[in-house]
């Protein structure tokens, strides 16, 4: 009876160990393919996408702090809200993707990729993918032949390709919109236009008399905030950092001594 014990623990622990081993197994081929679908250069892999708004809307800068700038240059209203794995707890505000669709998936594709920068979340439904992109009315429309962007609208979603790519925002600084929130001890601000990588993985402000560069903290989507010491004040040079490329651009006093809330400044500079 106890060598029957003994041998059926060391089944029970073995089957543990391969378990074990399963689940980091897979654990690390979810993030490889995370890593992989994230990053610059990786090319075209397989999503969805639906589309919001109107049929010609420009979307939403919600999730982002965007805003109404979605549907201006240079976004031009091509944009998209992405689920969790493209939207990344606001890490993926600002990156751009293309994306297409083949006419073997549908006769009114053009094949023809565009470009759509995130600006918003898509969450509940858009996660039963890995990859879910919500365009914009007018981004799913781009994606059909010319004359057919109202037909594509009314199939609603489709299989695409996606892949993500630098960001070009042609003679345009980096934007800084303050969030309404703001005072005199606390400033927060969304950062649009960042080229190259599209995402900010630091920031910081200084000003005259700030004794060196205070760090933010990411607060939610694209909106970075921190708290203003006593005797600090505007105007605020700006230190924004990518996180792929860790590529830095300082903004010097893009944001003046009476700045107000719900205004944006852009900079000279860009990444």
């Amino acid at each position: 009876m106890a060598m029957f014990t003994s041998q059926l623990f060391r089944i029970c622990k073995l089957f543990t160990i391969i378990a074990i081993l399963f689940l980091q197994l897979n654990n690390c081929v979810c993030m490889a393919a995370q890593i992989i679908n994230g990053t610059l250069g990786g090319g075209f892999s397989a999503g969805v996408a639906t589309w919001y708004d109107s049929p010609t809307g420009a979307g939403s800068g919600g999730a982002c702090g965007f805003e109404n700038d979605v549907a201006y240059a240079p976004y031009n209203g091509m944009t998209a809200a992405g689920n969790k794995n493209i939207f990344q707890s606001g890490k993926g505000c600002g990156v751009c993707y293309q994306v297409k669709c083949t006419k073997a998936t549908n006769a009114l594709c053009s094949e023809n990729p565009v470009t759509v920068t995130v600006t918003n979340e898509c969450p509940g439904t858009c996660n039963n993918e890995a990859f879910h992109f919500d365009l914009s009315g007018l981004a799913f429309g781009a994606l059909a032949n010319p004359g057919q962007a109202d037909p594509m609208r009314k199939w609603g979603r489709i299989d695409i390709e996606y892949q993500r790519v630098q960001c070009t925002y042609s003679n345009t600084g980096i934007q800084f919109k303050i969030d309404k929130g703001s005072n005199v001890n606390y400033l927060a601000f969304a950062i649009e236009f960042v080229n190259g990588d599209g995402d900010i993985g630091s920031a910081a402000i200084s000003s005259s008399n700030s004794n060196g560069w205070l760090p933010m903290k990411q607060s939610w989507g694209a909106t970075w905030s921190v708290g203003i010491p006593e005797g600090v004040s505007g105007p605020y040079s700006v230190k924004v950092t990518t996180i792929e490329s860790q590529k830095t651009a300082v903004a010097n006093n893009v944001i003046p001594a009476n700045w107000s809330n719900g205004q944006n400044y852009r900079s000279n500079v860009n990444v």
